[in-house]
């Protein structure tokens, strides 16, 4: 089968757009805990001075701030790659797992410090 042309891919979502997208989520999610949550406490201690309505909403946009900041972060994380996904695929599946043992692994790092420190005094 041809490959499709560029104008009829599909393109993947920004960075931005992949953080917004968490954020709602979160947001979701966490007014839902919070309410569960919220509507336990409420019925098991009361609503105390400030009332029902304000405990709960209390409980609910404080939970869905917390949920939206973490799945929102945790999605930029995510789609923090140097590859697209399609080649990263490719790559997983066709190359052999890189295992070294400490002493390599220190080796090429002390490597890459030296190099960098090369390229640090020649700027």
């Amino acid at each position: 089968m041809p490959p499709m042309p560029a104008a009829n891919r599909a393109q993947e979502p920004s960075t931005w757009q992949k953080l917004k997208m968490g954020a709602m989520m979160g947001g979701g999610v966490g007014l839902t805990i919070g309410f569960i949550f919220g509507s336990y406490s409420i019925l098991r201690n009361g609503s105390g001075p400030r009332g029902l309505l304000a405990t709960l909403s209390q409980y609910m946009l404080s939970s869905a701030a917390t949920f939206s900041f973490f799945l929102a972060i945790g999605s930029v994380i995510r789609n923090d790659t140097l590859l697209p996904p399609h080649i990263e695929a490719a790559r997983l599946q066709l190359l052999p797992p890189l295992v070294r043992s400490k002493a390599e692994g220190a080796m090429l790092v002390r490597a890459r410090w030296d190099a960098e420190r090369a390229r640090s005094t020649t700027a």
